[in-house]
């Protein structure tokens, strides 16, 4: 049976999801901030047909805001993880075998379906915009590069309304012509002016591109990829992706740190969320670095410093994450300095059931399972979660989100009230 698959892809996620709980913002231009309140990361289509462009700090463009009408939110994550959760969860009522590749995008596998494959996706835009308010493109293939070309262009085709098929090979050699070559999916920018620099300018050209040389410009990807513009599968459904190599938590401050207590209260809350995706993973890490440095452009010299520490055995209780962390804040903070950033880094990171136990180890490994696990349901739940005392009561150093909307689906006190008249 030959394999068909669609690439839903939620429009705009970041703006959409702020739209759902305020229908005010229906047709008006939206933008959201990165962590502090800092660049641009997400737009919708009306600020994007204001040319405000992505990436930019925010601070210089606040005259623009005004002055265009633009809606500004801090990000939101803990919504959009959430609401992301419920579009997947919809999605994979129509397939038996679903991917997810992002935050607002999944591959399904829709061979053996049994009626026409535009319409049955037009059924799963409708219902994923009815149970959770989120709109969708979704572009269908023979494989998953060709879906990808098509979810491209469905989104800026407005007779698609949303939904694309490029199963036929008829329709095919149209469709790749208008996308640029760096726009198709496992080329990118870098990928692209190789390409451009031999003639290949659109993805069309690189269907109909000699392999060998596509290979020894770009490797076997790059040949692959070809393949897949052509019609012949390479990229199958990855319904379990890889286990991570490692675990990163990093935050800006808020406001620059200067102390000592500062620095290791942050940082010790870095140090318990890793702890949480790691067990999240079911897995213990073998290695912990942290890093703390100043900001670039400190009128002084900016300084970065880190540490690496090398587990006994493999670690996953934050007790002894939290731990190591502080004392490794402790040898790179100087005084004097103004911190603008701190990080967690886990490595080495292994199966958490089979660690090999030690004759001298001074944590009973088996309890502090019991315990972890007892502390993660809890911080699961909606409500005040339990936090460590070394990452103190003072969050002086938090995010700035002051455009921030409420955590309608994930705190009880930000849930949305009705009142009657």
């Amino acid at each position: 049976m030959n394999p068909i698959f669609a690439l839903v892809d939620c429009n705009n996620f970041y703006a959409s999801c702020e739209r759902v709980f305020d229908p005010r913002l229906k047709g008006r231009p939206i933008v959201v901030l990165s962590n502090n309140d800092g660049c641009i990361v997400a737009r919708s289509n009306e600020a994007k047909a204001l040319e405000i462009p992505m990436g930019r700090p925010a601070f210089k463009l606040e005259e623009d805001f005004r002055r265009l009408g633009v809606e500004v939110f801090s990000s939101n994550y803990a919504l959009y993880a959430d609401m992301s959760v419920r579009v997947m969860e919809t999605v994979a009522q129509f397939a038996p075998r679903m991917e997810v590749y992002s935050i607002d995008e999944a591959f399904l596998d829709l061979a053996g379906i049994p009626q026409d494959a535009t319409a049955y996706c037009r059924m799963i835009r409708d219902t994923v915009r009815q149970w959770t308010g989120i709109p969708v493109s979704i572009g269908i293939g023979p494989t998953k590069t060709l879906a990808k070309a098509a979810n491209r262009l469905a989104k800026r085709t407005p007779t698609a309304m949303g939904i694309l098929d490029l199963t036929d090979p008829a329709s095919q050699i149209e469709a790749l012509r208008k996308i640029e070559v760096a726009d198709v999916w496992g080329i990118g920018p870098r990928g692209g002016k190789k390409l451009q620099g031999i003639g290949i300018a659109d993805a069309l050209a690189l269907r109909q591109a000699d392999g060998e040389r596509v290979r020894r410009l770009l490797g076997v990807n790059g040949l692959r990829t070809l393949y897949e513009l052509q019609g012949t599968r390479c990229f199958g459904l990855e319904e379990n992706p890889p286990a991570k190599k490692s675990i990163i938590v990093s935050r800006s401050f808020g406001k620059k740190i200067e102390t000592l207590q500062a620095l290791q209260e942050a940082t010790a809350t870095w140090a318990a969320r890793a702890g949480e995706k790691l067990r999240q993973e079911n897995r213990a890490a073998g290695v912990m670095s942290v890093y703390v440095m100043t900001s670039r452009f400190e009128q002084q010299r900016p300084y970065f410093n880190a540490q690496t520490v090398t587990f006994a055995r493999p670690a996953s209780d934050s007790r002894e994450l939290i731990a190591t962390a502080l004392a490794c804040v402790k040898n790179l903070f100087r005084p004097g300095l103004r911190f603008h950033k701190s990080g967690v880094i886990l490595q080495d990171l292994v199966d958490r059931d089979h660690i090999q136990l030690g004759l001298f180890d001074r944590l009973d490994r088996t309890q502090s399972r019991r315990l972890m696990e007892v502390v993660d349901r809890i911080n699961l739940r909606s409500g005040p979660p339990i936090f460590w005392a070394a990452q103190g009561t003072q969050t002086e150093w938090g995010l700035r989100s002051a455009r921030r909307l409420p955590r309608y689906t994930t705190d009880w006190k930000d849930l949305p009230t009705v009142r009657a008249r």
